[in-house]
């Protein structure tokens, strides 16, 4: 936060690249990241001109810290109001694509796709298919044209199968 500003190796942005690379090692460390949203400007500029003009770190780093502070207590509201991703979904996300998209291309019903042979071919657990076949289906229902490119689909393929399912 200190060097960069100082040096000014870019014609713009030097203050903004400081800010976000003295995230680099918090984020390695996996703690939160550091935002300077609600810092007083008159605070920052005054902290960074006690280093310039009196190489004096005391107001930045007590800046800092507050700022640092305030950050830790807001991601962690932010933290708990995010629902816990489903672990099914995250372990089988490109099976579920796979699938997704064989419905569509072959324009199948999803039962005829989501058997064990089926299951077994996209490389679900024994103990997960209950709960797959859930997921699965809750994706093919809710498959619609903003969302269908993130299963690998064309514009055409969607298409064609919307229009099939309407007939």
């Amino acid at each position: 936060m200190v060097h960069i500003p100082y040096l000014q190796p870019f014609a713009d942005v030097n203050k903004r690249t400081s800010r976000l690379a003295a995230n680099i090692p918090l984020i390695r460390e996996n703690l939160c990241p550091l935002s300077f949203i609600d810092v007083p400007e008159g605070d920052y500029v005054e902290a960074t001109l006690g280093v310039y003009e009196l190489n004096r770190v005391e107001l930045l780093r007590d800046l800092f810290v507050w700022a640092y502070e305030r950050s830790a207590r807001q991601y962690q509201i932010v933290r708990d109001s995010v629902p816990t991703p489903d672990p099914i979904r995250l372990r089988y996300r490109q099976a579920i694509a796979e699938l997704l998209q064989d419905a569509v291309r072959t324009n199948q019903p999803a039962s005829a796709l989501d058997g064990d042979a089926g299951l077994d071919r996209v490389g679900v657990l024994t103990g997960d298919r209950e709960a797959f076949r859930a997921q699965f289906h809750a994706a093919l229902d809710s498959l619609h044209e903003g969302n269908f490119a993130r299963y690998g689909l064309r514009p055409s393929e969607f298409t064609a199968w919307q229009n099939q399912r309407r007939n």
